[in-house]
């Protein structure tokens, strides 16, 4: 029985994982500065929120990373829009 242990998922380097979680979070970054300049669910609100995901699923698929990583690559995509939308908030003096 050593050795035949199925795995759910196929192995991913945890290194690239964090490089496409990364990434995620880098190019959302700006797109939350940008939808926090919007009305909220807006069309311009809508494209800032989700122009990064065909982005992000194209990153994931060219490296042949499963399915299994996609709710972190959305954490980092979710964490990416706050931050953006902080800095320009900060910057126009609201908190």
């Amino acid at each position: 029985m050593t050795g035949n242990v199925p795995a759910i998922a196929p192995q991913v380097p945890w290194a690239l994982m964090a490089l496409i979680g990364g990434i995620a979070l880098t190019v959302n970054i700006p797109l939350g500065y940008a939808r926090e300049g919007f009305r909220k669910f807006s069309v311009g609100w809508f494209v800032c929120v989700h122009l990064s995901v065909p982005f992000i699923a194209w990153v994931r698929l060219v490296n042949h990373v499963s399915a299994w990583g996609i709710p972190a690559f959305i954490a980092c995509a979710v964490l990416g829009q706050v931050a953006g939308g902080k800095v320009r908030r900060i910057l126009r003096g609201r908190p």
